[in-house]
């Protein structure tokens, strides 16, 4: 979500932090803002709502000499409490003018903290749970037993905030300093020559330096130009963190020539499919990244969850397509944001398999803490190296497809297919209901599917052109049976993310049960078909909705595979893909529909990038 970027070292911090806030753009935010310290006593902030274009025309006009200094931070906010205005944003000063705060997450109990301030005589200038911390340092550092020590006050005050939060804190007093301290939400920290980094995301400081520090929950760093030290939130040492190298370069994160970088994600799929199996199988055996459950383990588990948000949902239900086919073991695919609500039945015997892009979101990591509450056993597949849920979780499988800057997830997504399937067949190993040969059948088909990807991706051309045809409709349906109705959900979700349209997706058989009745003339519907041969009931079933839903004048584009010539009589548009096993299609059958929703938005106007209303990692629930 809200993007956060610190700086001390030796160069001038306003360029640092926006370069910065420009790289998190892709997390997706509502208005930004920066706070320079001159290293005179004062503070200089501009904040503005928006884009962050906004604000950097508000500096242009102001002159960048007013933000001259070497320390500096930055935000771009996704509004939770209070409106998405220039008040509202980010960074927050205290009466003085002293302490300034930018923040991540919510701060749960603001409400009793503001009228504790407010019966004090503050006048608090926003709508935010934000505005109550800054308050908060600058009377403890006022006085009190943390009397003008910095770090002391910050600590007092975030002894008493609860929630899940991430917090920088700078002083006019101290111009060389700046506190950062996580709950829940991310922090990292970049290590330079001379020069050090705070962050919510590695791309904000990466073209200086690749040596970073992931923080762990509950703690606090404090950093200077000379480094960095890190203590709990009583202020002890000694805790552990993690150091390490980031593996990518700036270029990973940048557009290739592209007008988008979800095109540029969009045509990297192959190589992340690939990517995501490298190092997966040795010796005959399927290989997970962080193993910490030994296959006694696998062995006695005798019911998997599947836990998830949005897109990494829909990867999670064609999860339970394979595992029940390899492993015959019951598995229940569950929206993160319900899960502990609903006090479901776990208990030692239970696997719950997290899936979340950016380890961080909040509703898949509250769910992962209620199922080791509950003695349950947590996989997590994530994208990130050391966020929060793998590093909670009992066994890990990493999607290596390098930073995902669209908010609107898709190589991230077909990665996360290819993860859930290689845990499918670590299952299937493990429990003997694969013997070793199917599972390195199994692993080289998979394998194979970059390849098929990229034949996908040489449809573009003709799907972009259906696209624009379709882009002013007002509603179109997506129509799958089998492992075909999650990419029909996966591909409402994306039109909806994308082009603000309303789609829905349906499982076919339900058609008849209600859903018909939105069928009229000229409506588009994308149907994916089966196989012919490996489904051949459910593709003569399909093909009977299709006519349903031609004889009341729908517009059919249908997604089949090569040489189905028996679906062509029906289809107004027909978009063939290469033949795969039944669950591997939705590899290649997603593709399309990612194509398809991306056109339809650049045809409508819209910044594909950055979908309103939308963040890149939701860490709130």
């Amino acid at each position: 979500m809200c993007g956060i970027v610190g700086y001390v070292g030796y160069r001038d911090a306003l360029g640092v932090v926006v370069d910065a806030l420009r790289r998190m753009e892709y997390r997706g935010y509502d208005s930004a803002g920066v706070a320079i310290l001159d290293g005179a006593g004062g503070i200089a902030v501009e904040r503005k709502a928006g884009r962050l274009a906004n604000l950097e025309a508000e500096l242009a006009e102001t002159g960048v000499a007013a933000f001259a200094g070497t320390t500096g931070m930055g935000h771009t906010r996704w509004a939770t409490h209070g409106a998405p205005t220039d008040r509202n944003a980010h960074p927050h000063r205290d009466v003085s003018g002293k302490v300034a705060v930018v923040h991540n997450g919510i701060i749960e109990n603001f409400a009793p903290l503001r009228r504790e301030l407010e019966d004090a005589g503050v006048e608090l200038r926003s709508d935010t749970d934000t505005e109550v911390a800054v308050h908060m340092v600058a009377h403890a550092y006022a006085a009190g037993p943390t009397a003008g020590d910095f770090v002391a006050s910050a600590l007092t005050v975030l002894r008493r905030l609860e929630g899940a939060f991430t917090l920088v804190f700078t002083h006019a007093e101290h111009p060389g300093t700046i506190i950062a301290a996580r709950r829940s939400t991310p922090l990292v920290v970049g290590v330079g020559q001379g020069e050090m980094f705070i962050a919510s995301d590695v791309t904000a400081f990466i073209e200086h330096t690749r040596e970073a520090v992931e923080l762990g929950q509950d703690q606090v760093v404090v950093i200077t130009a000379d480094g960095y030290t890190v203590t709990d939130f009583d202020g002890k040492s000694g805790v552990p963190i993690r150091p390490f190298t980031i593996d990518w370069d700036l270029a990973a994160a940048e557009k290739g020539g592209h007008d988008y970088f979800m095109l540029k994600e969009i045509e990297e799929q192959p190589g992340g499919v690939a990517d995501t199996l490298i190092g997966h199988f040795a010796n005959g055996r399927i290989v997970l990244d962080e193993q910490r459950l030994a296959d006694q383990e696998l062995r006695e588990f005798d019911k998997v969850f599947v836990v998830a948000c949005g897109s990494s949902y829909h990867a999670g239900l064609l999860a339970k397509y394979a595992i029940e086919h390899w492993t015959r073991l019951p598995v229940e695919v569950e929206l993160a944001s319900e899960f502990r609500y609903r006090d479901p039945v776990l208990d030692r015997s239970t696997l719950v398999v997290a899936i979340s892009q950016s380890g961080e979101t909040a509703d898949t990591l509250e769910a992962v803490r209620h199922a080791k509450e509950q003695k349950a056993r947590v996989l997590a597949i994530c994208n990130t190296n050391g966020a929060q849920i793998p590093r909670e979780s009992d066994a890990v499988l990493y999607t290596r497809t390098g930073p995902e800057i669209g908010v609107a997830s898709t190589k991230a997504f077909l990665a996360q297919i290819t993860a859930n399937y290689l845990v499918g067949l670590a299952l299937a190993q493990a429990r003997g209901t694969k013997y070793p040969d199917e599972v390195a059948r199994e692993f080289a088909e998979l394998e194979a599917m970059p390849r098929l990807v990229e034949r996908v991706l040489e449809t573009a051309p003709q799907v972009r052109e259906i696209a624009r045809q379709l882009a002013h409709e007002s509603t179109v349906l997506f129509l799958g049976r089998h492992v075909g109705y999650p990419v029909a959900l996966e591909g409402a979700l994306k039109l909806k993310e994308l082009a603000y349209m309303h789609a829905e997706g349906f499982a076919a058989g339900e058609l008849k049960h209600g859903p018909i009745a939105l069928i009229e003339e000229g409506l588009p519907v994308i149907v994916v078909m089966p196989s012919p041969k490996g489904r051949a009931v459910l593709h003569s079933k399909l093909l009977s909705n299709i006519r349903e839903i031609q004889a009341r004048g729908a517009r059919t584009i249908v997604i089949a595979e090569e040489g189905d010539d028996t679906v062509r009589p029906f289809a107004d548009h027909l978009i063939e893909i290469p033949a795969a096993s039944t669950l591997y299609q939705p590899l290649l059958s997603t593709v399309p529909l990612q194509i398809f929703a991306a056109e339809v938005a650049q045809a409508r106007g819209y910044d594909i990038d950055k979908p309103r209303n939308l963040a890149k990692s939701v860490t709130v629930e």
